[in-house]
C-alpha cells in the first residue's frame, strides 16, 4: 500500500551543498568585476613584441628606466590616455618608426604651454628570438624578449618645426676600441659600436656626444628659455640595453632631472604612440573617481541582495497538489468555476431535480413528482411549506442571492425529512 508524498519527502536533495554553491557563486562574480575592471584600466594583455615602451622588458624597451625612477622615489605612471600629453608633468615620449609626425609635431609644439618633455628617437628594428636556443636559456626567455636585427633611423626628423627640426643618421665605428659617450666631464662605454647621432641646427644645444663630438642627446630651448624639451637620439643610453651599466644608468638619471628641472617632480610614460591608447567610455569612467564610489556601492549592494537570497528563510515551500483526489474535490473545483463564471442559474433546475428525488426516497413516494411529493408531505409534516412552492422559487431566482436562499430553503427542507446536515 502506498502513501502520499509528505512535504519533506516532495523536496529533492540539491546535488550540490551549499558551499559548493556558495564558491560557484563569488567565483564567478569575482571573475566578472576583474574582467570589467581590466577592461576600463584598458588592461587587456596581448601587445604586441618589439614594440619599445615603458612596459617592455626586451632590449629596446624602457621597463628598467620605469623601475629605476621608481627605486629613486619618483611618481611614475605608465599612461594609455591621450589626456596625459597635455600633463603639467615630466612627459616621457617614446615614438614609433611609422608615427604620424604631424601629430607629433603638434604634441611637441603644445608642450611648451603644459611641461617638460623627453623624447627618446626609435633604433632597434626588433622582433621574437631566431633560432635554436640553449635549454638555459629557453627557461630564463620571457614571452617579451626580442632580437635586435638592425638599426633604423626615422625619416621625419627633418620634416619637424622649428626649433625642433634636426638631421641625424647612424654611424658605425671601427677598430679596436669600445665607443664612448661623453656629458659634462663624465664618460662611459657604449653597448654596440653602432651609434645614431644628431646634426644641431641652431637653438639646439648637446648634453650628451660620442667620440666624434657628434650629439647622442640635446636639448631645444622653448619660448625664452622655458618649458624645455630633450631629445634622446640614442636610444641605448636609457633603454633596457644600456641600463645593463652603471655609468649609462646614472647618466639617464641625469636626463630625466635635467628635463623635469623640478626636484622630485613626477614623470608620465606616453604609450598612446606605440598603439596602446585608451578610449574614455562609461565602463572606464565607472572606475574613475569621482564615480568610483558609486561602483562601489552597487557592488556592496548586488553582493548584499545576492547573499539575503542565498540564505533565505527556512527550507523551500513545497507546493501542494494541483489537482486534489476526491468526489468533493471535483464538485469543489466544478462549483468553483461556475461561481467564476458567473452562471449560478444554471444550477437550479438540476438542483431541483436531485432535491425532488432525496424528498421522494424520504417519503416513500415511487415516481416522484412535485404534486405527489406535496400530498404526502401534507400527511408528514403539516406545517412545511409545500415543496412545489419552494422548487417554483428556485426556479424563477434570477440574483444570486435569491438562487441561494431558494436553495437553503429546499436543502433544510431535505434534512428535515432525512435527519442529516445538508453539505
Amino acid at each position: 500500500m502506498t502513501t502520499a508524498a509528505t512535504p519533506a519527502s516532495a523536496h529533492s536533495r540539491s546535488p550540490f551543498s551549499r558551499g559548493a554553491v556558495l564558491a560557484i557563486v563569488l567565483v564567478g562574480f569575482t571573475a566578472f568585476i576583474a574582467m570589467l575592471y581590466f577592461i576600463s584600466a584598458g588592461d587587456t594583455g596581448g601587445e604586441r613584441p618589439g614594440r619599445a615602451h615603458a612596459s617592455a622588458n626586451g632590449l629596446n624597451g624602457y621597463s628598467g628606466l620605469y623601475r629605476l625612477l621608481q627605486a629613486e622615489g619618483l611618481d611614475v605612471e605608465r599612461s594609455r590616455s591621450r589626456e596625459s600629453l597635455t600633463t603639467s608633468n615630466l612627459l616621457v615620449l617614446t615614438p614609433p618608426q611609422n608615427v604620424d609626425f604631424e601629430e607629433f609635431a603638434d604634441t611637441l609644439q603644445s608642450r611648451r604651454f603644459y611641461g617638460p618633455t623627453l623624447v627618446i628617437l626609435p633604433k632597434w628594428i626588433a622582433g621574437p628570438p631566431q633560432g635554436e636556443l640553449v635549454e638555459e636559456d629557453q627557461i630564463r626567455m620571457r614571452d617579451d624578449w626580442v632580437t635586435l636585427s638592425r638599426t633604423a633611423p626615422v625619416p621625419w626628423t627633418e620634416d619637424l618645426p622649428e626649433p625642433y627640426a634636426f638631421t641625424y643618421g647612424a654611424q658605425e665605428f671601427g677598430g679596436s676600441g669600445t665607443p664612448r659617450w661623453y656629458a659634462d666631464g663624465r664618460q662611459g662605454r657604449m653597448p654596440t659600436r653602432i651609434m645614431l647621432h644628431a646634426e644641431q641646427n641652431e637653438g639646439q644645444q648637446a648634453i650628451v656626444t660620442n667620440t666624434a663630438g657628434h650629439s647622442l642627446a640635446f636639448q631645444v630651448a622653448g619660448d625664452e628659455g622655458i618649458n624645455r624639451l630633450i631629445f634622446v637620439v640614442e636610444p641605448d643610453l636609457v633603454n633596457n640595453f644600456g641600463l645593463a651599466d652603471g655609468q649609462r644608468a646614472g647618466l639617464a638619471l641625469d636626463l630625466i632631472r635635467q628635463a623635469s628641472n623640478v626636484e622630485g617632480q613626477s614623470v608620465t610614460f606616453d604609450m598612446t604612440y606605440l598603439g596602446y591608447g585608451q578610449t574614455m567610455n562609461l565602463l572606464t569612467l565607472a572606475f574613475r573617481p569621482p564615480f568610483l564610489a558609486a561602483t562601489l556601492c552597487l557592488i556592496l549592494a548586488l553582493f548584499i541582495v545576492g547573499w539575503r537570497a542565498f540564505l533565505r528563510f527556512g527550507p523551500a515551500a513545497v507546493s501542494g497538489q494541483a489537482i486534489a483526489f476526491g468526489k468533493h474535490q471535483l464538485v469543489s473545483n466544478g462549483a468553483g468555476l461556475i461561481v467564476r463564471a458567473r452562471r449560478l442559474g444554471l444550477l437550479a433546475d438540476p438542483f431541483i431535480r436531485l432535491t425532488e428525488r432525496r424528498v421522494g426516497k424520504a417519503l416513500g413516494v415511487a415516481r416522484p413528482d412535485s404534486e405527489k411529493i406535496d400530498a404526502a408531505l401534507a400527511q408528514r409534516l403539516p406545517d412545511q411549506e409545500p415543496y412545489s412552492r419552494l422548487a417554483a422559487r428556485l426556479h424563477d431566482a434570477r440574483s444570486p442571492t435569491e438562487i441561494l436562499r431558494a436553495a437553503k430553503a429546499m436543502s433544510a427542507l431535505t434534512s428535515r425529512l432525512t435527519g442529516k446536515t445538508a453539505e
